[in-house]
């Protein structure tokens, strides 16, 4: 081997010796990593950066952001909603959100669909009294499975794509991973059906600040709208139809206040005052074509392009609000924000929101520009409270992100538009027209990853460039000579999968990918196979909960422990080598 083979193993045996360490986050040590290239010289300084306008940098940004649109628009959750009051036991809830998650992951990127779904398993265990635990790693698991479904269900898929193309002139085209992506899915789900039991059931998540303020009882006035499904059912069938978790405390017709009687007929155009928990108001709004009161409400000339949102506050008790209504204090044309829902404790409210007398205590929701909502809480008395998601008055545009998400997957499936731009288009037209906010697109986007990505390609290609790919790939031809074809699949796919734990699963990518390509070469076999194996073993990381994101993701909202993850992802480990090695070998043969 020569000195510079030697240095870029060496730079990449440290730089995952720093990723288990710890010690600095991956997107510093793999910054961290490139400067070392640089400064051993086999990374060229005109090279250094060239990682950052990959098209993967591109693709991986730009599917984050139409995933945040696409779970901000609520769609995917209220499809599940429909399904989900139909069904009560704990593991038919638990097949409904796992292939739900695992299906969703082939459309948008699989931590983004496990996020937009979490929200049903919290409303399912709650309604269970159960653990959200019991939902949670299995969903994550099964969004795993998802992910590799497609191009875009996962980083790992996008890099072994350039790879392919780099070696035989055509990547992987958007569903060219379905077959392999498709048969682990099933019988992951399978799996999780049954060895969800594996999992301890005393496990429970930490609750957030929000959750501890525990303000369920809120309520807010609407407007029946036209074509609203509620129209022509009685006050009971539309509270049957939401399962009891919205109750109708007021109903105004023709300027007339009445109670709500069981029979009662709604009608359009009658207002209803509405009691429920934030989330259920906004998805009850969403679905049945309410005007939320205060909507069409003009906002000050000077904050026309301002961001509009919600913030949550109580009132003080030497608040100029306590005695007063909203009318009266005529909020929105004096200081340029809306009162959309309140909440008392020990109190059912059924007045109309403007005529509602304030009281000290009261927790209210104001709608208003993001600019303006902190400058005018001091004014009104009023102390935000701890932050937590509020929709509330604050919806996507339903369905128009699928619509894009739907047309972009269209055109890169029939190679009319790279992939790239075709997902770059589509996250560019999502924020034109306003279905996901500048703020929570750039919050959407994890920089961090894009940085490591951006800083570990040109590190990664150093074992291309100095020759030490191919020493490896040599070093793992001579212990594959032994084995059967099916034996050389199942070793790159085993090693992906044993090194992803420790390092971001983009970043095995990147590392084994080129050494899988030289592998395949070495041989004699097609590189598909060992790329897909490759894909598949960094995708499937069920060990830990830092290999994957959305194994973090679940890891403090279901109260797990550091060990719960391989009770149950060992297992399904071994029936991703068992069953994924010969799916791999049916759908690319190796000659």
């Amino acid at each position: 081997m020569t000195t510079p083979q030697y240095l870029s193993l060496a730079l990449l045996v440290a730089m995952m010796a720093m990723f288990v360490w710890g010690r600095f986050r991956y997107d510093v040590t793999a910054m961290l990593a490139l400067l070392g290239g640089l400064a051993l010289g086999i990374v060229k300084p005109k090279e250094a950066f060239t990682g950052f306008s990959d098209d993967i940098v591109i693709i991986v940004g730009s599917a984050l952001v139409i995933s945040a649109a696409v779970q901000r628009s609520g769609m995917v959750e209220r499809a599940l909603s429909l399904i989900a009051g139909r069904v009560t036991r704990i593991r038919t809830q638990l097949l409904v959100l796992t292939a739900s998650v695992g299906v969703t992951s082939a459309l948008v990127k699989n931590v983004g669909a496990l996020a937009m779904l979490m929200p049903a398993a919290f409303q399912m265990a709650k309604k269970n009294k159960a653990s959200p635990s019991v939902f949670l790693m299995p969903m994550s698991f099964a969004s795993l499975l998802g992910g590799l479904m497609t191009l875009v269900g996962t980083s790992p898929n996008i890099i072994v794509s350039r790879v392919r193309q780099d070696m035989v002139g055509q990547p992987f085209r958007m569903f060219d991973y379905f077959p392999t992506g498709f048969g682990l899915l099933v019988i992951g789900l399978i799996f999780l059906r049954f060895g969800y039991r594996l999992l301890p059931r005393d496990r429970r998540g930490v609750p957030t600040m929000g959750e501890a303020l525990d303000i369920k009882d809120y309520v807010t006035e609407v407007t029946i709208g036209e074509g609203s499904p509620a129209i022509d059912e009685t006050v009971d069938q539309f509270t049957d139809r939401h399962d009891g978790d919205v109750t109708v405390t007021s109903v105004m017709r023709a300027g007339m206040r009445s109670e709500p009687r069981p029979w009662m007929t709604l009608r359009q155009g009658d207002t209803l005052i509405l009691g429920g928990e934030p989330d259920v108001l906004e998805r009850v709004i969403a679905t049945n074509k309410f005007a939320l009161a205060g909507s069409d409400r003009d906002v000050p000339e000077d904050r026309k392009d301002d961001e509009i949102g919600v913030i949550e506050a109580v009132i003080s008790t030497n608040s100029p609000l306590i005695g007063r209504t909203a009318s009266r204090m005529q909020l929105q044309r004096r200081l340029g924000i809306n009162l959309i829902a309140v909440s008392r404790e020990g109190e059912r409210l059924t007045h109309r929101l403007g005529g509602t007398v304030l009281r000290a205590g009261d927790v209210i929701v104001l709608q208003g520009p993001l600019s303006l909502l902190p400058e005018r809480l001091p004014e009104l008395g009023a102390l935000p409270l701890a932050e937590r998601a509020l929709r509330l008055g604050n919806s996507g545009r339903g369905l128009l992100p699928v619509i894009i998400l739907a047309v972009a997957m269209i055109a890169t499936a029939t190679g009319y538009v790279p992939v790239a731009v075709a997902f770059f288009a589509a996250a560019a037209l999502i924020l034109a027209i306003g279905a996901l906010p500048l703020a929570e697109a750039y919050d959407s986007v994890e920089w961090p990853i894009l940085i490591m990505l951006g800083a570990l390609i040109p590190v990664s290609d150093t074992l291309r460039t100095t020759g030490a790919s191919q020493i490896l790939a040599t070093w793992l031809a001579h212990v594959a000579a032994s084995l059967p074809p099916w034996g050389a699949v199942a070793l790159i796919l085993v090693a992906a999968m044993a090194v992803t734990p420790f390092l971001n699963n983009a970043a095995t990518v990147l590392v084994m990918a080129p050494i899988a390509a030289v592998f395949a070469h070495d041989l004699g076999y097609r590189p598909e196979a060992f790329l897909i194996a490759t894909a598949m073993g960094a995708g499937c990381d069920f060990l830990t909960p830092i290999g994957h994101q959305c194994n973090t993701l679940v890891f403090g909202p279901g109260g797990y422990k550091f060990g719960d993850y391989a009770r149950l992802g060992a297992p399904l480990s071994l029936l991703v080598v068992l069953v994924g090695t010969p799916l791999i070998l049916m759908v690319w043969p190796l000659h």
